[in-house]
């Protein structure tokens, strides 16, 4: 029994293939509480903050992109509603996703972190590297790695 789940969502399908897992694992009775977790990042390192985006002020952006990860969240809480799972949900702001999820399950008393992974291998990795395997690396606590083609659980 988990009492207290993590579930990282970057808002795309391939992370959400994680979302079948815990719809199973939440009717079965083995996860008391789930949060769902969007990191998303607005930070442009290689223009000064002055510069304008398409009309956009780097703040403006930042706002956007925030409201963008609050409007994935709700949508994933409402799907998730909808299959009798209820959820806690939380947006934050990183550049290094991977280490403010070690951080955020280390902080909050989290059991278990279920995330999807690309499953590459070889050049692969090296070349895209892995949030996914980051994560697996510095976690405080178990991580149940999710591949893709794995999604129907």
């Amino acid at each position: 029994m988990y009492r207290k789940v993590l579930v990282p969502l970057d808002g795309s399908e391939l992370a959400e293939c994680a979302l079948p897992y815990i719809i199973k694992m939440v009717k079965s009775g083995s996860v008391e509480e789930v949060i769902i977790l969007n990191v998303y990042t607005a930070h442009i390192n290689f223009m000064p903050t002055e510069y304008n985006y398409g009309g956009l002020g780097y703040t403006d952006l930042k706002e956007r992109v925030r409201e963008y990860s609050l409007t994935y969240l709700d949508d994933v809480e409402t799907r998730l509603n909808e299959e009798g799972v209820k959820v806690k949900t939380q947006s934050m702001e990183s550049v290094r996703p991977a280490k403010l999820i070690s951080e955020y399950a280390r902080e909050n008393g989290v059991d278990l972190i279920i995330i999807a992974t690309h499953g590459y291998t070889g050049l692969e990795k090296l070349m895209f590297g892995s949030v996914a395997l980051e994560v697996l690396h510095n976690s405080p606590v178990p991580v149940l790695l999710i591949k893709p083609e794995s999604g129907k659980a």
